[in-house]
């Protein structure tokens, strides 16, 4: 057993997968997998929850970034492989905040931080990452904290 739960449990949805010998899915959990021993031994390192969720949001927004230039090439077979291996890690993360839950959080840290207008964005942001990672789309979360403190 380690030290994170969420590495846990996809240990556990990747045996489940070999057992139902469900080979898209598997494929997307050993991806992932791989980038967690990748990681693990270029850093020295036992990674936690925290960075498990890091990890998974990463590669969401790497296939959405690799979805559209599929979709954009008109490689509509590649993007639908993205898209599918997308619903594979979203399943490991935590469910995502809805609109007003995030202002709501967004509204708060801002009420938190010391300082005014675009000063207080690296604050904002600093206090807001560890509560969203996995949660939310850290680029909206930033636009939404620029028009905060702009208006």
């Amino acid at each position: 057993m380690s030290d994170s739960p969420l590495k846990d449990s996809i240990n556990a949805a990747m045996k489940a997968a070999m057992k139902a010998r469900d080979k898209e899915r598997l494929s997307t959990i050993r991806l992932i997998q791989a980038e967690f021993k990748r990681i693990e031994v270029d850093e020295r390192v036992e990674i936690d929850d925290a960075r498990v969720l890091a990890v998974l949001d990463k590669m969401v927004k790497q296939r959405r970034d690799s979805a559209t230039q599929y979709a954009d090439a008109g490689r509509s077979e590649l993007e639908q492989q993205e898209l599918s291996e997308i619903a594979v890690i979203q399943e490991f993360l935590p469910a995502p905040l809805s609109e007003d839950e995030l202002t709501a959080l967004v509204d708060a840290a801002i009420a938190e931080a010391d300082g005014t207008g675009m000063q207080a964005m690296g604050a904002v942001m600093g206090q807001l990452k560890p509560k969203l990672q996995g949660r939310a789309d850290m680029g909206a979360v930033s636009k939404l904290v620029k028009s905060r403190l702009a208006g």
